[in-house]
This record gives structure tokens, C-alpha cells and sequence, in this order.
């Protein structure tokens, strides 16, 4: 982040600090209700996009802190918990406290037991207990869930035949069995899955090169699926990222990426659009936005490699 300047940085900060609510979280979507209460998903990205931009003070942790008390993590979807978990643990680095600090001594043991709930016959996990099948993004997300508090997913074998099941002709990884269609996101969560599991080899990643070759836009960024028209920040961030974390060459050059950010996506008045038909700047997209213009600027030449 180092590459954009204070007065680009303070933008995005003041616009973020924006989307705070009355309880200490960050608001949604819904611009038409500034009442609402704050949103856990929604808070979990302001709070890592104000984290690296270097705007996470210890009052807006603390403020931060105090909503995430108000939420037991032991009754949270696995969705909502992720970001709850995030937000603690850069709530206690910048100095507002540790929402944890009045949880039982075995809570990382309930935690990890409430969860195993939702495993499903597939080998995967569902969205909710009652659920019938796996998610590929589930999954994905109670995986990095048990990474947080220090436990290993349980029989990670079927796990890992779980992510294959959900693999396509195309290389690509789909969300749920049914689907035909591989989609980028599911693509993302489950390579970065397979690679924790121990089963990014090299056939996972010549399939992964010859997806991403299928969703890249000429215009610089990523689109969610081959039907889709449009790129958006969401996909462009997330294959990038695991381009960059299973050391494949990134789906387009640098600068087309950067460029395609910035004129396609980044607001003059500070935020991020999800994409060219989007209307407003939310703190999800925001954090998309400033991850792919780090990243871009961080990988410098390494990015500027295209598929063969």
C-alpha cells in the first residue's frame, strides 16, 4: 500500500470511516437505512481494509471491540463467525482489547465442535447443520475458521475428495454438486483449500491455468464465470491471490490489472465498486480494490507474466 500516496490513502480511510454505525460496526449495502445495526461480514472487511491501510487506530479498535461483544462467536454461521474472528484478532493487534476475554476457557473446542456440525455426507461442509451437501465456499471458510484458533480440519482426506468432486472439465471448481458451470470464486477456495490439504501438485495447477485463461477480461480484470460479461473486484482479487499464493503466473499483466482498478473501480470521492455496472462503494469491494492495486504494486514484474 505503500505505493499510493497519503492524500489517495485518506480517501479510502475517510470513506470507510464513513460506513461506521452507532454500535461500533460498519454498515452494509442497504445506504437507504443509516439506522441499521452495524454487519459482521460487512465490519470484517472495514476493519482489514482500515488495517492495511494504516487507519486502524486503537479508538476505532475499541469501538470495534465493543460491537463484537455484543455477538456470541459460539452462535454464529460460519460466515459471519470468519469475519468476527478476523475483526478480533486486528481489534487486539491495534490495541482495543481482546473480545475473547470473558469467553469459557474451551471455547476454541466448542467452537471447532459446532462446526463439525455442519459436515456433510460428501465429505464437505454445508451451510447450516440441516444442510444436505457441502459448499465448496463453506468449506473454504470453516477450513481458514479452524486456522484461526489452532485446529486441524477433521479427516481432511474426505475433505480434499469433497473439493475434487466439485472439480469440471475446465479446470475450474464449482460451489455446489449440482452446478455444471466452473465459477472463479469457488476456483479461488478451493485451490487455496487443496494447497492447505497438501494437494496443490502440478496437474491442479496446469487445470488452474487453463481455467483462468477462460474468465480473464482484454479490459484487466477477472470475470466470475464464462457467461458473465463484465470483470468485477471480487473474482480479479481472488484469482490474483491464488495465483499468488500456489506460485502461478498471474491471469494478466500487471498494469492492465492496476489500470482497470483504477479507472473501472476506484471512486474519486474514496471506496470501491464491485464493478463497471455497479452504482456504490461498499467496505467488501473496498478491501478487493486495495488488495489487487497491493498486490500489483507489490509483485511489480512478477505480475506482468501472462498465461501461455
Amino acid at each position: 500500500m505503500a505505493s499510493l500516496s497519503p492524500e489517495r490513502r485518506a480517501r479510502h480511510r475517510d470513506f470507510l470511516l464513513s460506513q461506521r454505525t452507532p454500535d461500533g460496526g460498519f454498515r452494509g449495502r442497504d445506504l437507504e437505512n443509516e439506522g441499521l445495526p452495524g454487519d459482521l461480514y460487512y465490519t470484517g472487511f472495514a476493519v482489514r481494509a482500515l488495517a492495511v491501510l494504516g487507519a486502524f487506530d486503537e479508538p476505532t479498535a475499541a469501538e470495534v471491540a465493543r460491537f463484537l461483544k455484543a455477538h456470541d462467536p459460539l452462535r454464529l454461521g460460519a460466515i459471519d463467525l470468519v469475519s468476527w474472528l478476523y475483526s478480533a484478532v486486528v481489534v487486539q493487534a491495534a490495541g482495543g482489547g481482546d473480545p475473547l476475554a470473558e469467553a469459557p476457557p474451551d471455547w476454541p473446542e466448542r467452537l471447532a465442535a459446532g462446526l463439525e456440525q455442519n459436515r456433510s455426507a460428501d465429505g464437505g461442509y454445508a451451510k447450516t447443520p440441516a444442510g444436505a451437501a457441502g459448499s465448496t465456499y463453506t468449506s473454504f471458510l470453516v477450513a481458514l475458521t479452524l486456522e484461526l484458533i489452532g485446529r486441524d480440519v477433521p479427516a481432511p482426506g474426505r475433505l480434499a475428495q469433497f473439493l475434487f468432486d466439485m472439480q469440471r472439465d475446465d479446470g475450474g471448481f464449482v460451489e455446489l454438486a449440482p452446478v455444471k458451470r466452473s465459477g472463479t470464486n469457488p476456483t479461488a477456495a478451493a485451490a487455496v483449500l487443496l494447497k492447505l490439504l497438501g494437494h496443490a501438485d502440478d496437474e491442479l495447477k496446469a487445470d488452474l491455468r487453463g481455467f483462468l485463461t477462460e474468465v480473464t477480461d482484454p479490459a484487466g480484470g477477472v470475470r466470475a464465470n464464462t457467461r458473465i460479461p463484465f470483470p468485477d473486484g471480487l473474482s480479479t482479487f481472488t484469482a490474483l491471490l491464488m495465483c499468488r499464493d500456489l506460485g502461478l503466473p498471474a491471469p494478466l499483466p500487471a498494469g492492465a490489472m492496476k489500470r482497470w482498478v483504477e479507472t473501472e473501480l476506484e471512486l474519486p470521492t474514496g471506496g470501491f465498486r464491485g464493478a463497471a455496472w455497479d452504482v456504490n462503494a461498499d467496505a467488501e469491494y473496498t478491501f478487493y480494490g486495495l488488495g489487487v492495486l497491493a498486490l500489483t504494486a507489490a509483485d511489480g514484474t512478477d505480475l506482468a507474466v501472462e498465461i501461455a
